[in-house]
């Protein structure tokens, strides 16, 4: 079982955020990426349509025989990493969630931002997070659903004309920190500093969940022996735009490794 592949899902391309920091941290590891950009944006769906199209991510993942899960999407796991884990006990399955307690820690004026989709922000699960970590801060808790079609689709020019008014809530309250609640926003990190100037810290958790994912393997015995790892793409969309998009967002490094998506029916 070691040598299977990980598995790791998203609502579209925002997760090769995670899935970048995953194969830097393990390059021994082989990965299988499915995203349901056919259904994008989750943001603006409740939980229970979010729980029921990431069931169908999870069982498609399961079929491949991957060893572990990753949840590179905020708003899935806001709305049902717990169903997920209680549903599928035989996988370990891994979430994303915003740096929260980071932002709290570092920031030196006690005002912090989040910026996710808005059924991230209105979460429950997000809602606790606030409560738990940052009790001492003034957090600006900002949801929008705008910018992740917009990033989907490499609209470089499309976020730039919205962004600064998505950001101004977040300059208004004269915040230090800001933490970036979905796995689309690290793509967009240069215009986010660019708008909030370079004083503003941002944290995304890419790096957080590739160091998780990491101990999971040590303490399950799951650390792969793969000469050469192997990367496989799938997606229920545009399988020749997830292709362009994605070299186009992926550092330069690491956009290599992207090869074609095959696009799949769920």
């Amino acid at each position: 079982m070691q040598n299977f592949p990980i598995g790791i899902l998203d609502s579209g391309v925002g997760g090769l955020s995670v899935w970048q920091e995953i194969v830097s941290l393990l390059p021994h590891e082989s990965t299988i990426y499915i995203c349901d950009q056919k259904n994008i944006p989750y943001g603006e769906k409740t939980a229970e349509e979010v729980h029921q199209l990431a069931r169908k991510l999870v069982l498609f993942l399961l079929k491949k025989q991957v060893k572990l899960i990753v949840l590179a999407c905020n708003t899935i796991t806001v709305s049902c990493l717990e169903e997920l884990r209680q549903e599928f006990p035989q996988v370990p399955i891994i979430g994303a969630v915003p740096v929260v307690k980071l932002a709290a820690c570092i920031s030196k004026t006690r005002k912090i931002g989040i910026l996710s989709t808005t059924r991230t922000a209105e979460s429950e699960y997000q809602q606790h997070i606030i409560h738990t970590f940052a009790q001492d801060c003034t957090v600006i808790n900002e949801g929008t659903d705008e910018l992740v079609p917009l990033i989907e689709k490499g609209d470089v020019g499309g976020v730039a004309q919205v962004l600064p008014r998505i950001l101004q809530p977040f300059q208004t309250a004269d915040i230090d920190t800001l933490a970036l609640g979905c796995t689309h926003y690290p793509f967009i990190t240069q215009q986010i500093a660019n708008i909030l100037g370079k004083d503003i810290q941002l944290l995304d958790s890419g790096a957080a969940i590739a160091r998780h994912v990491q101990r999971i393997e040590e303490h399950n015995e799951l650390f792969a022996a793969n000469e050469k790892a192997t990367y496989a793409f799938y997606t229920t969309g545009n399988n020749e735009q997830f292709e362009e998009v994605a070299r186009k967002l992926l550092n330069q490094a690491i956009r290599d490794k992207i090869g074609l998506a095959e696009t799949v029916v769920l």
